[in-house]
């Protein structure tokens, strides 16, 4: 079994669980959004900024692993033509789900962002892709092909590990683990994650998120930092994602 089949499962898992990434938004919150009141997260505390998105009527939106009824029924509350991309079955079922009680129209497919995408060139306006490439083992296709499927003058927002969270135990408190983190490399990390049900999971630091997307074409345009919103690097101010808003020039 590939590994991307394996952290389908689990977010699956998560999912049945409650996983608070995979909670749909409930028809107050649509209507909010239908009244231009909305906000969306790539990061777990931080709101993106309204300045990063293009005008969104009319506007083809890809959502890169981007599953849960949580960000992809506000594009579409906002007047987007939505694509929703994820691996997980239980993900796209969410985004299904809202978008039948909510009665709007939108693209579901089930694909593998670690292959090329099922898309043509230039065929969006904008990709929103939160974070979700932590577990991916090699980011840098991943930026090739955004870059590929989005129009001239397109924008990539982007949610990303910065990778530091992996040194550290769950509780924050202590250096456990030197980085890169990749459980494909390291036996014992392979059967400790498979054990805990947390997927097969890699750190990816600057010239992978951030170089890799100026090496596949990229005009950086702004980003911040973000918490993880909990825990003890939360309370001591570590940043552990960050956010990027880049352009297809």
């Amino acid at each position: 079994m590939r590994y991307t089949d394996i952290n389908a499962q689990a977010v699956d898992q998560w999912v049945a669980d409650g996983w608070e990434w995979g909670t749909p938004i409930d028809h107050e919150t649509f209507v909010r959004a239908q009244q231009d009141d909305w906000q969306m997260l790539l990061t777990p505390t931080k709101p993106v900024p309204r300045s990063w998105f293009c005008p969104l009527r009319g506007a083809r939106v890809l959502g890169l692993a981007s599953g849960g009824g949580q960000q992809m029924p506000i594009f579409a509350a906002a007047g987007a033509n939505c694509t929703l991309l994820d691996y997980s079955p239980a993900q796209l079922a969410s985004d299904e789900a809202v978008a039948r009680r909510e009665g709007y129209a939108i693209e579901l497919v089930r694909a593998d962002m670690t292959l090329p995408l099922p898309f043509p060139d230039g065929a969006f306006d904008l990709i929103f892709h939160p974070v979700s490439n932590c577990y991916v083992e090699d980011v840098y296709p991943i930026w090739r092909e955004c870059y590929r499927v989005l129009k001239r003058g397109g924008i990539l927002l982007a949610g990303l590990d910065n990778g530091v969270g992996y040194a550290f135990n769950d509780e924050g408190t202590a250096l456990v683990q030197k980085l890169p983190y990749n459980p494909l490399k390291d036996e014992r990390l392979y059967k400790e994650a498979l054990a805990s049900g947390d997927g097969i999971q890699f750190s990816h630091g600057i010239e992978e998120q951030i170089g890799g997307q100026l090496q596949a074409g990229f005009r950086l345009e702004d980003v911040y930092q973000d918490t993880d919103g909990q825990g003890n690097l939360h309370d001591h101010g570590v940043a552990t994602f960050w956010a990027t808003r880049a352009v297809k020039p």
